[in-house]
Parts: structure tokens; C-alpha cells; sequence
């Protein structure tokens, strides 16, 4: 068990043994309601079929919802990016989840992310803007300029502000510091 959550991201080994020892105390019903939680996130969520967010359903609430702006897509990397970004309560645009961000290190190239996808919306759908909300790493950087450069041709194209630290992760950061780098975004050039 130990080793199981060792596996989950920021758990390293004196936490796991923490989070095992917790669970061996803990009445029986409740342990077998953790592992069915889990058991039913892992076969009931999957990703939104139009921004790739995850979403219980087809299409995720935030497509669904009517007074959203649909002329607005922001392309982040993962929906941990979603969800901060959501708790600004500034943006009310829609979204596009990449699932990631080239990193030829790790063997991450534009075509293991949703990309493709992402031109065709753009191409079909009457887009005033995108927004690259891509947390500054090389990785996230080199993502960023891939896809401004393919998006040039279809639309305005802006980043986020450099409100966030260069090496930082949206997920981490504050709504505030979210909020003003939605605020001060740019066009990309």
C-alpha cells in the first residue's frame, strides 16, 4: 500500500507510510467507500468530446453552459489548469485542455496532444481569440510557440501575463495572481 501511494504526485515515502497507517485504523466501510470512490471516478470520468476537460459526460458543463463565450477558446495543459483558472471567476470563455506539453525528453510531441482538434475548432467555429494559458517552462514555452504559430493564420492569438513565476505552475497559483495574468495578457508575436 505503501508503495501504491508513492506512485501519487508530492507523495513521497514518509507521507505514504502516514496515509497507509490512517487507512489500516479507519473502520472497514470507510475504506471500502475510498476505494469504490476511486474505483467509480476511474469508470465514469473521462475527457469532454469537444475541449478534452474531464467531464463525467459527453460534453463537460463548462461547453454545455449557454452563458459562456463561445467566440473565446484558452488552451492549457491539463484540467488542473482548468481549475484554477475557473476559481479566478474571471474568465468566461470556453476552454481546450492539450493534455500536456511538448517535451521531447519525455518522448511528448504535438501529435500525442490535442492539437489537431484544437486547429479544427478553431477553423469551424467563429473564434475571435485564443489564449494560451501555459504555465512559463521550457516545455510549456517551446507549446506555446508551436501553437501560437499554428494558430496565427485563424485568429487573434494572446498569452497570459507574466503574473506567475517562470518555472511555476498555474495549478499553484493564487486566484489573484490568476486573475491579473488573464488581465495583462498580450498578443503573441
Amino acid at each position: 500500500m505503501i508503495e501504491q501511494f508513492q506512485r501519487l504526485p508530492g507523495i513521497g515515502p514518509k507521507t505514504a507510510q502516514r496515509l497507509a497507517l490512517h487507512i489500516l485504523k479507519r473502520p472497514e466501510t470507510e475504506v471500502q467507500a475510498l476505494a469504490q470512490a476511486l474505483l467509480d471516478a476511474k469508470q465514469q470520468i473521462g475527457q469532454c468530446s469537444i475541449c478534452f476537460h474531464l467531464s463525467a459526460e459527453p460534453v463537460c458543463e463548462i461547453c454545455r453552459a449557454p452563458s459562456r463565450d463561445p467566440a473565446t477558446i484558452c488552451v492549457v495543459a491539463d484540467s488542473r489548469d482548468v481549475i484554477a483558472l475557473e476559481k479566478t471567476r474571471e474568465y468566461r470563455g470556453h476552454y481546450h485542455v492539450l493534455g500536456g506539453v511538448i517535451s521531447p525528453m519525455d518522448g511528448v510531441g504535438p501529435d500525442q496532444l490535442a492539437i489537431k482538434p484544437l486547429l479544427r475548432r478553431v477553423a469551424q467555429q467563429s473564434i475571435a481569440e485564443v489564449i494560451l494559458a501555459i504555465s512559463p517552462t521550457v516545455e510549456g514555452e517551446t507549446t506555446t510557440l508551436y501553437v501560437g504559430h499554428l494558430l496565427k493564420s485563424f485568429t487573434r492569438v494572446t498569452r497570459i501575463a507574466f503574473g506567475l513565476p517562470v518555472g511555476g505552475d498555474l495549478e499553484y497559483a493564487d486566484e489573484v495572481t490568476l486573475a491579473r495574468a488573464l488581465e495583462g495578457r498580450r498578443e503573441l508575436h
